[in-house]
């Protein structure tokens, strides 16, 4: 056989393996789908290892190394074009806002997230047409959506609620529950251990079946389900006063509406553990009472990063570590979290936060500048027309509005801890840093009435033990640039 006519066979024989390996890529996708959407991993090593004995089997004694290795390139591409069919994923719902979903599938999964708010009359041809591969469902559509799906998970089922929407290769949507992951992560992340124990969940909708379903399968013996109207209301409440864990589960105390709690804690004499599922604010009031009466406590922020892992597996098909929740969730704190400077007059906080906010590309806010707005005039003709109490309780109000937000720096007045109410509005959504300087003497009064009229060691001595207690972090130093530095290095840790 001549070589152009060995060579044209090479071709022929090229062009038909090119054929059969866009076949066999094709094929591996649709495995990687067929997958995903149901949970499982898409990669199997044992699959791989098997295939390669059985491919040196078919090459014979004398191409069977060759063969082999040709395969583990083929099962490389493979599992590169499985791992990268990312898709067209988001979270639908009524109306969503601002939401931390997207910021939390990049972190765990590395792909674009789209908000998909639609009407009710819109739900039905967005989920028979809308070309996503994968959503998230929130508030209202739980359950609206369970009659589109063509499969449901076990909890999804038995719970009657899905917030996590996957196409299956078919085009037929399969529905499931990662809240449950979420709460069962939430519980165990603090510890808790629910068996043998009376539970109280505080509202009947939303996430409350998904809450009792992860209770019952903890070993609950009771589970109580209190809600405005039932059998259980708010107004019998205290004949359940020996619940041993109480979880929240309505929107009480959510932002914007920030200071609220469903109960008193006050009435219960045996809690052990109270959780809420409202992320935002970080701590809710009914958070902060925990904390105040030394019970152990926790926010719904790792339940929602939690869900994020579970639902990220379903769609791509990949396992997450779950150490990888916990840096997760520590990272979307850090980013809604405020930094509020406390300390001193004049010890540098506005300028330290000033700093600070150009170090880290966040929003500065200065309370006596916003004061000064709020009170239409120099806070010392303030204080000589009005008083010292009226101008604490304006700073109360002026602090309330801004310490509810998310992502600021916030540079207090030295007189912020003087009204302990403002404690617990620092502190539900900020970290609170204590900017100390070592020779207070040294401290300018100029523009400060507190200061003027009283020595600055009597004002530190009623203070320092305040600033002390309130704050989460410490930095001593004079230099703004230097002490920026050193709070991004302890509030980011």
């Amino acid at each position: 056989m001549e070589l152009d006519e060995l060579r044209k066979e090479i071709d022929e024989t090229d062009a038909e393996l090119v054929r059969l390996f866009v076949r066999r890529m094709a094929l591996s996708g649709k495995v990687a789908d067929y997958k995903r959407g149901r949970g499982l991993p898409v990669t199997d090593a044992a699959r791989e290892e098997e295939k390669l004995k059985a491919v040196r089997a078919l090459a014979g004694e004398e191409f069977g190394d060759y063969a082999a290795g040709l395969y583990r390139e083929v099962f490389r591409l493979s599992r590169g074009l499985q791992t990268a069919r990312n898709g067209v994923f988001g979270l639908l719902g009524g109306k969503l806002g601002h939401s931390y979903s997207p910021e939390l599938h990049r972190l765990f999964g590395g792909y674009d997230y789209a908000l998909f708010e639609r009407a009710p009359e819109e739900l039905e041809a967005f989920l028979r047409e809308a070309p996503f591969d994968g959503i998230n469902v929130t508030i209202p559509y739980k359950k609206a959506v369970i009659p589109y799906c063509g499969e449901l998970s076990e909890n999804a089922a038995r719970i009657g609620s899905v917030n996590t929407v996957v196409k299956l290769p078919d085009g037929r949507l399969r529905g499931d529950n990662t809240d449950y992951c979420g709460f069962a992560y939430l519980v165990k992340s603090l510890g808790v251990d629910v068996r043998g124990k009376k539970c109280v969940v505080l509202g009947d909708g939303g996430v409350a079946p998904t809450v009792r379903a992860v209770l019952s399968d903890g070993g609950a013996a009771e589970i109580v389900t209190v809600s405005r109207r039932g059998v259980d209301n708010y107004g019998n409440l205290p004949r359940h006063a020996d619940a041993d864990v109480l979880v929240n589960t309505t929107p009480v105390g959510m932002y914007p509406d920030n200071g609220a709690a469903a109960v008193d804690l006050a009435m219960f004499n045996r809690l052990s553990a109270v959780l809420d599922v409202v992320y935002n604010p970080n701590r809710t009031r009914l958070i902060l009472d925990a904390e105040r009466l030394g019970i152990p406590c926790a926010g719904g922020l790792a339940m929602l990063a939690a869900q994020a892992k579970r639902a990220c597996e379903l769609f791509t098909g990949r396992d997450i570590d779950e150490g990888k929740t916990c840096a997760v969730t520590g990272a979307i704190a850090f980013k809604m979290k405020n930094v509020a400077l406390i300390g001193l007059p004049g010890c540098g906080k506005t300028t330290t936060g000033q700093a600070l906010a150009a170090l880290t590309g966040r929003e500065f806010r200065d309370m006596d500048t916003e004061l000064v707005k709020a009170a239409g005039m120099p806070i010392p003709d303030f204080f000589a027309q009005r008083g010292e109490a009226a101008f604490r309780a304006l700073e109360t109000e002026v602090l309330r509005e801004f310490s509810k937000r998310s992502g600021l720096v916030i540079a207090t007045g030295g007189g912020v801890v003087t009204r302990a109410e403002n404690r617990d509005l620092l502190r539900q959504n900020s970290t609170v840093v204590f900017l100390e300087r070592e020779d207070v003497r040294a401290l300018p009064k100029a523009g400060r009435p507190v200061s003027q009229v009283r020595p600055i060691e009597q004002l530190a001595a009623e203070r320092l033990p305040l600033y002390r207690a309130w704050c989460d972090v410490t930095v001593r130093g004079v230099d703004p640039q230097t002490n920026a530095k050193n709070i991004l290095e302890a509030v980011s840790a």
